[in-house]
């Protein structure tokens, strides 16, 4: 019957849905608390071993052979043992180092082998508390979770040309802090006829310019290659898993958007083995390692020819798993008397929507707004981000606080107010075919020996009546790429984190740390994580019931069992999504509660809420007792 086919798809549609949230609990949730387990785990350990062998940036043994380079900057690897101290700070001890300090980013440039190595964003903390400590980014070598980025010099095939390396302490010229209006200039000599001078400017956001030049004192050529490199040892906490990318990700000349994941980077390899991925001879474009909220880019000349390459290191004795990336330019000729320069961006700080559009534009790079994944329907994410955007800025031109979570309200409003030509056609029909019901009973009675003739029938019924079985369903279809691109928009950028809403909500990126459990923090004890039922979890599950309501009830107890439990389930399951996420689903149920109570009273089509949720009984029950008295 009809009927039944509604109720089946309707189940099945919940059914496909409680998957998605099941997976995303089983794929996501529970690997994200398992990984930040083994971090802990893996950070005490490395904490209980210093004189562990460290790395140069390229020079961890068995790193990849660059077809015409040698292994690493400078001839890398070189030997050098760096022992993984107890802490960042001890790391930062080991060499002298060159201030950086600007509105964006705290941190400081290694003189020993000129890395930039040390990175905190200034306006970014852990925790939404201003006092907690501010994000770190990049770290040096012998830290506990290195990452940094390293630019340097290769001598071609067979040449002897000694060059500046991890170890090679730089000079720093005239003193100072690098800040967006005080350069700084480093300079390292090889006593064979080459001076190298690296200037490093940095503006007051998130990029920083890197101007190599080697001067050729001597009376005969010298041919060379310029390597950029960013390095990160050990496998990072994801937070995205199938809905974000994580990892390795660039624009690579034509071959366009590259994404590479950790565990592709590492696939299939055994332990000490490398794999590397090459992109030949492209022009324009960066190349980059990118978390949910942060990245970090290599920006080369967009007109100049390079070589680019990914390369996922297994374990390599005591050393943790590791991913490169970086680009070479190849036959620098330095002329004798000469000097060659190259220049490089190196990008480190936050997926600022705003700023990354600006840095593309400004500075011509190649797709750049990329970097943020925006997914398969980038043409709808990004304009809703900026609708968004645009109304977090209105909200707090007025002085509100909560204005992020505002503009998450009201967007959801204008969305439904655009679809509501198409949701008024979708419940219209849907309206129509429960009214035709009792004729279309008559017909299946009639002609249930022949189903030919029944569907014959049927449509002819519907023909007479102007009855689009598929109208109820299409409408609905054409919402989902837009609702996924919302859902997707709040989940990717920054301006969510540490957000705060009203109440006890300071951070919409976060799950709501409420739990029914412990009568919301009024008893004094610590509840399980997978017990944490938060207040907003709970609004939503009720508003996700009521709104099952207004379904007339099933005839098959058992489907009506799983309607009535369905609720429950996904309060459980929704229990650890940011809570930004919960309040938006939350408020989509409201709006779209009151859109089919206007739609269906419209269209004259009966309402079962009243009388699902007893209210009915509960009026008759009233009435009878105000007639009682009244007799």
């Amino acid at each position: 019957m009809q009927q039944d086919d509604q109720q089946k798809n309707l189940l099945l549609a919940v059914a496909l849905s409680a998957m998605v949230l099941l997976g995303w609990q089983l794929l996501f949730v529970n690997p994200r608390i398992k990984d930040e387990q083994s971090r802990k785990v893996a950070q005490q350990q490395s904490q209980q071993v210093p004189g562990t062998p460290g790395t140069s940036a390229g020079g961890i043994p068995g790193a990849p052979a660059v077809p015409g380079a040698t292994a690493t900057p400078g001839g890398l690897p070189s030997g050098l043992a760096v022992p993984v101290t107890t802490s960042r700070e001890g790391a930062l001890a080991l060499s002298p180092r060159v201030p950086i300090e600007t509105p964006a980013i705290k941190g400081s440039i290694a003189l020993n082998g000129a890395r930039i190595d040390d990175v905190q964003l200034a306006q970014y903390h852990e925790k939404p508390d201003p006092k907690s400590p501010l994000v770190t980014l990049l770290s040096p070598s012998a830290a506990p979770a290195p990452y940094y980025a390293e630019f340097g010099w290769l001598a071609t095939a067979g040449s002897s040309t000694k060059l500046p390396d991890a170890a090679s302490e730089w000079r720093q010229v005239g003193g100072g802090t690098l800040s967006p209006t005080s350069p700084v200039t480093l300079q390292w000599d090889n006593d064979a006829g080459l001076a190298f001078s690296r200037r490093i400017s940095i503006d007051d956001r998130y990029m920083i310019t890197i101007e190599d030049s080697v001067a050729n004192k001597g009376d005969a050529p010298v041919v060379l290659d310029h390597r950029s490199v960013l390095s990160r040892h050990g496998t990072p906490k994801i937070e995205g898993f199938f809905i974000l990318h994580e990892g390795p990700i660039g624009i690579v000349g034509e071959k366009g958007l590259q994404e590479i994941t950790y565990s592709g980077a590492l696939t299939d390899l055994k332990e000490g083995q490398h794999l590397t991925k090459s992109f030949e001879k492209v022009t324009g474009g960066w190349f980059g390692i990118t978390d949910k909220y942060w990245a970090t880019a290599l920006i080369p000349d967009q007109k100049s020819e390079i070589d680019a390459y990914v390369t996922g290191f297994n374990k390599q004795g005591l050393h943790k798993e590791r991913y490169q990336v970086d680009y070479i330019k190849r036959g620098l000729v330095v002329p004798p008397g000469g000097e060659h320069k190259v220049a490089t961006n190196l990008f480190a700080g936050a997926k600022k929507v705003g700023i990354i559009e600006d840095y593309g534009d400004t500075l011509g790079i190649k797709q750049f707004d990329l970097m943020i994944d925006w997914g398969w329907f980038y043409f709808i994410t990004k304009p809703l981000f900026h609708v968004i955007d645009w109304l977090a800025k209105f909200f707090a031109g007025l002085g509100l606080t909560a204005n992020f979570g505002l503009a998450i309200l009201a967007t959801t409003v204008l969305v439904k107010a655009v679809f509501f030509p198409l949701a008024s056609k979708s419940y219209e029909s849907m309206a129509k075919m429960k009214m035709m019901q009792p004729e279309m009973e008559k017909l299946r009675e009639r002609y249930k020996d022949d189903k030919m003739k029944q569907q014959q029938e049927l449509m002819e019924l519907y023909k007479k009546q102007k009855i689009n079985p598929m109208a109820g369903c299409l409408p609905m279809l054409l919402q989902i790429p837009v609702f996924f691109a919302l859902y997707k928009v709040l989940f990717v950028t920054i301006d969510m984190r540490h957000a705060p809403f009203y109440g006890w909500i300071k951070d919409l990126s976060a799950p709501d740390p409420t739990s029914l459990f412990n009568l919301f923090g009024l008893l004094p004890f610590a509840v399980p994580e997978f017990l944490h039922i938060g207040l907003w979890p709970i609004l939503m599950g009720i508003t996700m019931w009521v709104q099952m309501q207004l379904n007339p009830q099933q005839p098959d107890p058992t489907q009506q069992m799983i309607f009535n439990w369905m609720p429950v389930m996904f309060t459980f399951m929704l229990a650890s999504f940011p809570v930004g996420l919960v309040i938006y689903w939350a408020w989509n149920n409201v709006l779209s509660l009151m859109q089919q109570y206007y739609i269906s009273r419209k269209n004259g089509a009966e309402i079962h809420l009243w009388k699902n949720m007893g209210f009915e009984r509960l009026q008759s029950w009233l009435a009878a007792r105000r007639s009682g008295s009244g007799s």
